[in-house]
């Protein structure tokens, strides 16, 4: 043989397997397998009336926007949390959030992105602002500060049990009619009933919703240019793509504060929690 570095050769087929066995438990120990979070919050929220946006407005003396970040962290399996702020107010949101640490067990990290004109176009960007060893995220709404952990977590382990998207739903208490929009109808006039859906097969979806990384990379590039005020769910996305999405039980706290009538049972929750297990 000629000089240079010799090259070790199994000895037999055995060798061979334990060789390749060995590189793959070494693949398998450096796989992605790190979750995380994408909150936007570049919305305005007009149905809370004017003043700052909405994931800004004070809970309990506390921005909404700090309770979501918090209920996301609050899972040990969510490691960082990408807040997506209105385009021009990055800075303030992470001057804010430094304000208001995490607290509890070993902190995630969070990072702030400047969001776009839709939701749609600021989960894409805070998606794009994740790191490559990120395989399973959660997009949770602002305006959900209560979400308890447990759903958190209930939604992470049914994505890393195979399911490329998940959903935290409830079911319907209320009967609901479908209408002609008031485009149709005439502005102010009364809306006629064209159906009423079977409330059985019918679900309220929540947030966090989860998914597979790359599932829903692939969604929206797919229907980036999406018309209108783009998708309001990324699960739909998910549905338009061709993917199954499944859904897990929701929990009554984590609804949505959208009007001010919100904002009381928002504090009435937190109330409860104080007085409960010190929340």
């Amino acid at each position: 043989m000629s000089g240079g570095t010799s090259q070790a050769i199994p000895n037999s087929a055995e060798e061979t397997n334990l060789n390749a066995y060995a590189m793959s438990d070494r693949a398998t120990a450096v796989t992605p397998s790190r979750t995380a979070a994408v909150i936007p919050a570049a919305g305005r929220g007009v149905r809370l009336g004017p003043g700052a946006p909405k994931a800004l407005r004070a809970l309990n003396g506390t921005p909404m926007l700090v309770h979501a970040v918090r209920a996301m962290a609050a899972s040990r399996a969510v490691s960082l949390v990408v807040v997506v702020a209105p385009p021009d107010g990055a800075a303030e949101v992470r001057n804010l959030l430094d304000a208001h640490p995490l607290g509890g067990h070993t902190p995630a990290e969070v990072l702030v992105v400047p969001g776009g004109t839709t939701r749609q176009e600021s989960v894409r960007l805070g998606l794009a602002a994740l790191p490559a060893d990120v395989d399973v995220v959660l997009v949770h709404d602002a305006a959900r500060p209560l979400v308890p952990v447990d759903t958190v977590d209930t939604v992470i382990a049914t994505v890393r049990g195979g399911a490329p998207a998940v959903v935290p739903a409830l079911p319907l208490a209320d009967t609901v009619k479908q209408v002609e929009p008031r485009a149709v109808a005439g502005e102010g006039g009364p809306e006629r009933v064209t159906g009423t859906p079977e409330r059985a097969l019918l679900r309220a979806v929540q947030t966090p919703q989860g998914f597979d990384r790359r599932t829903l990379d692939a969604a929206h590039e797919k229907f980036a240019a999406a018309e209108g005020e783009g998708a309001t769910d990324d699960a739909g996305m998910v549905e338009r793509l061709g993917e199954p999405v499944v859904l897990v039980p929701g929990h009554e706290e984590a609804f949505k504060v959208t009007r001010p009538l919100d904002l009381v049972l928002a504090e009435a929750v937190l109330a409860r929690r104080r007085a409960t297990d010190g929340f």
